[in-house]
C-alpha cells in the first residue's frame, strides 16, 4: 500500500519506491529531531539578544574546526558507517547537555545556554548536510529532479512533527527534557540510513566504489570549492541567502523580545512559526517542487526565493511590525525549504563524490556560517550607526537582484554539466 501511495504521489519509477521510502523516512527523522531543538535554540537567541553576534562568531570558529574533522571522518569510513556515526555522535552530545543542565548550578545556565546555541547551530547544518550528501550520492541528476521534492516532503513532515511536539510540550515537560526527546528520532534516522545504504549496496565495481571512503584529505573539499567557478557560484548564492536570513533572524529576535517577556511563551511562539512555515513548505513540496523544476528549470526555480524576498523586505521596511515579520518569515522559509532547498541539492548531482560530500560540507557549514558571521556584524554595525529595523530591511532589498541573477547563472551551468555528464555516460555505455 505504501508503494502504491509513493508511485501515485511522486514522479517515481517502480524500482525507486523502496529507496525513496527509506530516504523520505530518514529526512523525516532528522528534521523531527532538529525542530524539537530549534525553538529551544531560538529562545536562547531572544533571551541573549545582546550577545547574538558573538554567538555567531563562536559558531563560525566552531565550523572551521569541525569541517576538517568531518572531511577526515569521511575519508576514514564508508558511508554505511560514517552517516550513522555522525548522528550518534550528536545523540551523545545531547545526553551530555541534559546531564550538565540537570546537575550543574543555576548560575552556570547562561554559559550552558551559549554553548548549546553554538552546538545546535553546528548540528543544524551538519545533520542536514550529511542527509542531503547521502541523497545526492544515492540518486543521480535525473532522479534528483524528480525525487528530491518528494524526499523534502518527508523532511517537512518531520519539521512539522517536531515543531508541534515542542509547541505542545514546551510549557508542560520538566526542564531540559526536550533534549532527550530529540534523541529518539535521531537514532531512528541511523537505522533508516543503514537500510538505504543496503538498498544501494551491491557487487558491481561501480557500486563498491560508491561505498568506499572518500578520497582526498581533510582540507581537499575546501580547495575544490576555490578551484571551481561553479562551486564558487553556489557559495555566492549561499552567502546572499544567509544575509537575507540574518536580517530576518535579528529583526525577529528584536521584535519578539520586546513583545513577549516569558521564555516558555517565546519558545512556544517560535515553535508555532516553525509549524506554520513547514505546513506551507509541504504544500509547495507536494504539489509544486518537482513540477516547477521540470517546467521552468533549475535557475528560475532558484530565483523565486530572492524575488519574493525582495518584495518582503520592501514590505517590512515600510511596516516594521511583529505581525509583518511573522508573515514574511513564514513565506521566506516556505520558499526556501519548499522550492530552493531541493533545487539547490540538484546542483550537486552533476559533481563527483568528493565534491558531493566534502565541498558540500564546506559550503553548507563553513561558508553558510561565515555568511551568518559577516551578516550578523553588518546588521549590528548598521544598528550602531542608527539604522532602524525598517531601514535595514529596505537596504537589503537590492541585494536580491544580484541573488536572482546568480541563481539563473547557476541554472545554466547545471544544465550544461548535466548534458556533458549524460554524453560521457552514453559514450562509456
Amino acid at each position: 500500500m505504501l508503494k502504491r501511495l509513493i508511485l501515485k504521489t511522486a514522479v517515481a519509477q517502480e524500482d525507486e519506491a523502496a529507496p525513496l521510502a527509506w530516504a523520505t523516512a530518514y529526512g523525516f527523522c532528522v528534521l523531527f529531531s532538529y525542530y524539537v531543538l530549534r525553538a529551544v535554540r531560538d529562545e536562547i537567541s531572544a533571551a541573549d539578544r545582546g550577545n547574538l553576534q558573538y554567538l555567531w562568531t563562536a559558531v563560525f570558529v566552531a565550523m572551521l574546526v569541525v569541517v576538517p574533522l568531518y572531511s577526515w571522518a569521511g575519508s576514514r569510513w564508508p558511508r554505511g558507517t560514517f552517516v550513522p556515526l555522525v548522528n550518534r555522535f550528536f545523540i551523545a552530545n545531547l545526553v551530555l547537555f541534559y546531564v550538565a543542565l540537570l546537575l550543574l548550578p543555576e548560575g552556570a545556565r547562561a554559559w550552558i545556554d551559549r554553548v548549546f546555541y553554538v552546538w545546535a547551530s553546528v548540528f543544524a547544518l551538519f545533520a542536514v548536510t550529511v542527509f542531503w550528501g547521502f541523497m545526492v550520492d544515492c540518486f543521480g541528476n535525473e532522479q534528483g529532479k524528480r525525487l528530491f521534492g518528494f524526499i523534502a516532503v518527508g523532511s517537512s513532515l518531520g519539521a512539522i512533527a517536531g515543531s508541534a511536539v515542542t509547541a505542545a510540550l514546551a510549557q508542560t515537560l520538566p526542564p531540559f527534557t526536550l533534549l532527550l526527546v530529540s534523541c529518539l528520532p535521531l537514532e531512528a534516522a541511523c537505522w533508516c540510513a543503514r537500510a538505504l545504504h543496503r538498498r544501494f549496496a551491491g557487487n558491481t565495481g561501480a557500486v563498491r566504489a560508491e561505498n568506499r571512503p572518500l578520497a582526498g584529505t581533510a582540507w581537499s573539499g575546501m580547495a575544490t570549492v576555490f578551484r571551481s567557478p561553479y562551486l564558487m557560484g553556489i557559495a555566492g548564492y549561499i552567502l546572499l541567502m544567509t544575509y537575507a536570513s540574518t536580517v530576518l533572524y535579528f529583526v525577529q529576535a528584536d521584535l519578539v523580545r520586546t513583545a513577549i517577556t516569558d521564555r516558555a511563551a517565546r519558545t512556544a511562539l517560535f515553535a508555532s512559526i516553525d509549524l506554520w512555515s513547514n505546513v506551507c513548505t509541504i504544500v509547495l513540496q507536494v504539489w509544486l517542487a518537482a513540477r516547477v523544476i521540470r517546467w521552468f528549470g533549475v535557475g528560475a526555480t532558484l530565483a523565486a526565493l530572492p524575488v519574493v524576498t525582495a518584495a518582503g523586505f520592501l514590505w517590512l521596511g515600510s511596516t516594521p511590525l511583529l505581525a509583518v515579520l511573522i508573515a514574511l518569515q513564514i513565506a521566506y522559509r516556505a520558499l526556501r525549504y519548499g522550492l530552493a532547498k531541493p533545487t539547490r541539492e540538484v546542483l550537486f548531482t552533476v559533481l563527483g563524490r568528493e565534491e558531493k560530500y566534502k565541498s558540500k560540507a564546506f559550503l553548507d557549514a563553513a561558508v553558510y556560517r561565515g555568511g551568518d558571521l559577516a551578516s550578523g556584524w553588518i546588521f549590528t554595525g548598521l544598528k550602531a550607526l542608527g539604522f532602524s529595523i525598517g531601514a535595514i530591511a529596505l537596504a537589503a532589498a537590492p541585494l536580491a537582484a544580484l541573488w536572482a541573477a546568480l541563481a539563473l547563472w547557476l541554472g545554466r551551468r547545471q544544465d550544461q554539466a548535466a548534458k556533458s555528464l549524460q554524453a560521457d555516460q552514453g559514450a562509456q555505455a
